[in-house]
């Protein structure tokens, strides 16, 4: 190839030629393509090889990879570091110097309130106004009397302190001309006793070298002294600092050894979980200096494991106890605490309680998620019923016994809350009385009280409407029982039934009747109404008589059991419900107002537990019942041990094993013979006389007791007698007897 030759074509993208370089050699020659006229600007660069092209891109490759292990790197420092501030070892340790750095900041303020105080009249100040806020006119006396006490000896402080300085300076020259004479009359003894005039200067040098060391040795520790000085000073502030417990909220700690916000209560953390309840006149009161008195300071309370703290506190004007009851849930929260384990009420309607003050009651954390003890009579024992029988525990542990004699009661709440439980415990301590008779209406198929049959004198379940109308019977049976003793014990010259008399008179022995799942009896239809009367009269009159009660249900609703009988039962139990109404029907009116509350309760969290009244002294009380085991796979059910050990110590004459079976009902009859019957030669009668007549002809037939001149007229007009009503419904003898005939030829 020519060296020279070269291609002119302008559009190639290069010509590589060979020239000869400058030491001969030959050279490729880049050239590359010529700038067309008008074309874009010029590019500069630098033509690289292959192989530096490839060193290039390699280099570029290594730093990005570099810049990518940097990032990598700083990330997971970012993340170390960031896992290693949040850590909860890392934040409780920051929390620990920052919570010990807050003591020594609020022991500081301590002690610069406690110095404000006492140089001026602001604690009467804030007193004076905690008075006024009560309305406390005696007390405000008092603190205003104080108050000027106080101006008055500050005023002299102040008049002593501006004459001091010249009565120091009298002082010290006195004190000074007095040591010279005494130091100088020590000369003279000491010439006269040496013979030698110099030993008068002798006692003048004693105290000039005794100056002296003193002199020395306080230069010596003066510099150690403020060096520790500060420090001292510190740990001072420190200790009044972490004794007040003086350090923001978001600082304390948050469990763990040594924690003790969620056990400890005291009359400062009260007051604090009041001051944040949010009740605007509680806030103002603490604002304007109202201060707290304590009727009672937090007391320990129970037996172990099951403690808590009892306070009584006085509340502000403005603010009711009910006021502190409907916010109990942030009150809890405030103290550490479930709300089940917070309960507010009115000292006030508590006996010889003081209006206007909170009763309140703080649990140990975690009290209600412990189990109950064993039933105490499930080995040995028997019971009194005079005394009452143990039913369950309270929060502090304290076994609660229900009154049996001469009280009655009801027992309700959600299903499966432990209702037909607390009847069982009720009733199998009843079984242990030698002298007690029980009777027991299920009105449901289950086997709850199956292993009580042996020990029950009359024993019913179903939920069948015979049942109900033999409950109807036996009602009846009870309130003519009722009569009966109150006869009897007139005779007796007693005024009520005691357990002396029940032991000499068999006919006279305590009688306790269940009527589990009541709302069967009481709603039903016909004869709910009549059982509703019934069931009331019992319990207002058989108090004194040994005729007792208790009634369990799931609903509340008038239908299911009467209000008048909540109300005039003895013992009241309520388990876990929804609403207030439900919490009143159960416990009776006002209730919920008052602080007594069955609706802070767990659904099936506090199953066995109930807000109780009329068991204890207490205004109510929160009672865990004893649980009587049963295994329904096995068949088994704890309660018929203790009704075969009752079995053998009963007394003589005690009914027992269906002694009292339910009498067999009315046998049936024709209401259109009836109706001819009553009749008789007259023409016509009125419906309402009719209805009056059968009752009389037939008194035990139950369905012409509940009869009246509408329902007389539905059913003759189904047995083809039409009843007209003329003024007044009225029945034509002529007709019943056409139907009576009509009836007859059929046959």
């Amino acid at each position: 190839m020519n060296p020279t030759d070269h291609h002119d074509d302008e559009n190639t993208t290069s010509d590589i030629t060979p020239a000869v370089g400058p030491a001969g050699d030959l050279a490729t020659v880049h050239r590359l393509p010529a700038r067309p006229e008008g074309g874009g600007p010029a590019i500069e660069g630098e033509i690289v090889s292959e192989e530096e092209w490839r060193l290039y891109t390699s280099q570029q490759a290594q730093r990005a990879w570099r810049y990518a292990e940097y990032r990598r790197q700083g990330a997971a420092v970012v993340k170390a570091t960031r896992t290693a501030v949040t850590h909860d070892r890392t934040v409780a340790s920051a929390k620990f110097a920052g919570r010990h750095a807050a003591y020594v900041f609020g022991g500081a303020g301590i002690v610069a309130k406690r110095v404000w105080e006492a140089k001026t009249n602001s604690r009467y100040e804030r007193l004076l106004r905690a008075a006024e806020a009560r309305g406390d006119v005696e007390e405000l006396k008092h603190w205003e009397i104080r108050a000027e006490l106080a101006k008055e000896k500050r005023h002299r402080r102040m008049q002593d302190w501006l004459k001091a300085p010249a009565q120091i300076a009298k002082g010290l020259l006195l004190a000074a001309l007095v040591a010279i004479v005494v130091l100088f009359g020590i000369g003279c003894l000491l010439a006269i006793s040496f013979s030698d005039a110099a030993m008068i200067g002798a006692p003048f040098e004693a105290v000039t070298d005794f100056i002296r060391w003193v002199t020395i040795a306080i230069s010596v520790t003066w510099g150690p002294f403020l060096l520790a000085a500060p420090w001292i000073a510190l740990a001072a502030l420190h200790h009044i600092g972490r004794r007040a417990d003086a350090h923001p909220g978001w600082l304390a700690r948050t469990g763990g050894i040594g924690s003790d916000a969620s056990t400890l209560v005291t009359a400062d953390g009260i007051v604090a979980a009041l001051r944040h309840l949010g009740i605007p006149a509680m806030n103002k009161a603490l604002k304007d200096g109202w201060t707290p008195r304590f009727e009672l300071n937090p007391t320990r309370e129970g037996t172990a494991p099951f403690k808590g703290y009892r306070a009584i506190v006085d509340l502000p004007m403005g603010v009711a106890p009910t006021m502190v009851a409907d916010r109990r849930e942030v009150l809890a929260k405030n103290l550490n605490r479930n709300p089940v384990e917070v309960w507010a009420s009115d000292y006030g309607r508590e006996k010889g309680g003081k209006a206007g003050y909170l009763n309140l009651y703080v649990a140990d954390s975690g009290v209600m998620d412990k189990p109950t003890p064993e039933y105490p009579l499930l080995h040995e024992g028997s019971t009194d019923v005079f005394a009452g029988v143990p039913i369950g525990i309270t929060q502090r542990g304290d076994v609660v016994s229900i009154p049996i004699n001469g009280s009655n009661a009801v027992f309700g709440g959600q299903p499966g809350q432990g209702k037909s439980n607390a009847v069982r415990v009720m009733v199998l301590g009843v079984a242990l009385d030698p002298l007690a008779e029980i009777r027991v209406h299920v009105f449901a198929m289950n086997g709850d009280f199956d292993a009580y049959e042996p020990r029950l004198s009359r024993y019913e379940k179903g939920a069948t409407a015979e049942h109900v109308e033999s409950a109807l019977d036996h009602l009846e049976d009870l309130y003519a029982e009722v009569g009966r003793r109150e006869g009897r014990l007139a005779e007796l010259g007693a005024k009520k039934l005691t357990r002396a008399i029940s032991e000499q008179h068999e006919d006279m022995r305590p009688l306790l009747v269940a009527f589990s799942e009541c709302h069967e009896l009481f709603g039903h239809g016909e004869y709910g109404k009549q059982a509703a009367e019934l069931a009331v009269n019992i319990v207002k009159r058989g108090r004194k008589t040994g005729v007792s009660t208790v009634y369990d249900t799931q609903s509340s609703r008038a239908d299911a059991i009467p209000s008048q009988l909540v109300e005039n039962v003895g013992a009241n139990g309520c388990f876990s419900v929804k609403t207030w109404r439900s919490n009143d029907g159960f416990l009776g009116d006002g209730s919920f107002a008052a602080g007594i509350r069955a609706t802070e309760l767990r659904f099936n969290v506090d199953r066995g537990t109930m807000v109780a009244t009329g068991m204890t002294d207490e205004l109510f009380e929160i009672v865990r019942t004893f649980f009587v085991e049963v295994d329904d796979d096995r068949g088994w059910d704890a309660a018929a041990d203790v009704i075969a050990r009752a079995m053998t110590q009963l007394k003589p004459g005690t009914p027992v094993a269906g002694a009292r079976t339910a009498p067999a009902l009315g046998t049936a009859r024709d209401l259109l013979e009836d109706v001819a019957d009553v009749l008789g030669d007259d023409e016509k009668a009125k419906a309402t006389d009719v209805v009056a007549r059968l009752r009389q002809l037939a008194p035990a037939h139950r369905p012409y007791q509940g009869l009246n001149a509408d329902k007389l007229a539905g059913q003759l007009g189904e047995l083809g007698v039409k009843v007209t009503k003329v003024g007044v419904l009225t029945v034509f003898t002529e007709r019943v007897r056409k139907a009576l005939a009509e009836r007859g030829g059929d046959a």
